[in-house]
């Protein structure tokens, strides 16, 4: 049974006109639809940077334990597969990573304060001298610009040499204690339950597929992370050893003081090799009076820099875990803005994370294009 259209309707052919309209109005809604979502990503962005700027005595254990904890894994692993318990070779590599925490500290502390007590005095009569005849010129040039701007009484401050108080050490050390053992809990029980906590993730999925995604996005980052810093680690190890060795060659003092130094700077990319030879230079000009014995420290550990960086790194790393300089820059930038000394730290963890989870979220492969080499 057919139902008649009421009367006075009629179905009319669409002309172009209409169809072009049609079109066009979603177009014009889309535009202001799109510009809100952009506005509204970009203050989300802006509150996320000062949640995590506001919460940086919180955050900033708990990823160092998390980075920790995936470079120890692979040892606790190993155990594992030779069916020795978790808690058991955890408690092990925990006890030998605090061992060697307190006795790197109590053997380079010493030398360290040592340092800091005579490095003012030390700046001002020794390496002054030295630098005043580079710097004579440009000290009248400043004098003849200062009488050239104005005339008027000056008064000029006398600089307060800065003095190296222990007891500011002595103060601050209950928060370091407090900190190092917030970061030693958490990464020993991550180093038992990290397992636990992946087969917890895997459970509260939907559906299966995104119980087989999740578990490959984990598991590809544990084994690339724990890659990543341990072979770091062991890189800036031996670096730190070779310019220990070369320094005591160069019969320059305290060689252990600067070869651990070298070791912690090279964790940063790029910005901690350049202030650990201008380090050197500085420390190198203090101790010895001529120009080449002086400069040799800073030079020998800039040659080895270079080495390990263009050539032992990437050969090892290879080109799955190497990052681009700029994003490097930039992401240690923005960390070391945020977290200070910590943030130049786990810039460079952080962002070989990131990169690994991009290239396995759907629509997030841009990033990992990106930020890599």
């Amino acid at each position: 049974m057919t139902q008649e259209r009421p009367s006075g309707e009629s179905r009319l052919p669409a002309t172009p006109g209409d169809a072009a309209e049609k079109d066009a109005r979603p177009l014009e809604l889309r535009r202001p639809t799109q510009a809100m979502s952009l506005m509204l990503t970009a203050l989300l962005v802006l509150a996320l940077l000062y949640t995590l700027a506001l919460s940086q005595t919180l955050v900033v254990p708990l990823m160092l334990a998390m980075f920790l904890g995936l470079g120890l894994n692979p040892l606790v692993a190993s155990a594992a597969r030779l069916h020795i318990p978790r808690f058991l070779s955890a408690m092990v590599v925990m006890l030998a990573v605090a061992g060697g925490s307190v006795g790197a500290v109590t053997l380079l502390a010493p030398p360290a304060v040592k340092w800091l007590q005579q490095a003012p005095s030390a700046i001002r009569h020794d390496l002054a001298p030295k630098i005043k005849p580079f710097t004579r010129k440009l000290d009248e040039a400043n004098r003849a610009t200062q009488s050239l701007v104005g005339s008027g009484t000056r008064h000029t401050a006398t600089p307060r040499p800065a003095r190296f108080d222990v007891w500011d050490v002595i103060a601050i050390t209950p928060r370091v204690l407090a900190f190092a053992l917030t970061v030693g809990l958490l990464v020993f029980f991550f180093l038992i339950f990290g397992d636990r906590m992946l087969l917890k993730l895997v459970e509260v999925s939907p559906s299966f597929a995104s119980k087989r995604h999740v578990v490959t996005i984990v598991r590809s980052i544990q084994a690339e992370v724990s890659r990543y810093i341990f072979t770091a680690t062991c890189i800036n190890f031996t670096l730190g050893a070779l310019t220990a060795l070369i320094l005591w060659g160069l019969k320059m003092p305290d060689p252990l003081l600067w070869g651990g130094l070298a070791a912690l700077a090279n964790f940063v990319p790029y910005v901690g090799a350049i202030s650990m030879t201008l380090v050197l230079t500085v420390a190198g000009s203090m101790h010895f009076d001529h120009l080449l014995n002086a400069l040799a420290p800073a030079l020998s550990f800039a040659a080895l820099t270079s080495v390990e960086g263009n050539l032992v790194t990437p050969m090892i790393m290879g080109r799955r875990m190497r990052l681009s300089p700029v994003a490097i820059l930039i992401w240690l930038l923005l960390w070391a803005w945020i977290w200070g000394i910590a943030g130049a730290l786990l810039a460079v963890p952080m962002l070989t994370t990131v990169k690994l989870i991009a290239e396995h979220i759907r629509g997030w492969e841009w990033f990992a294009h990106l930020v890599g080499r």
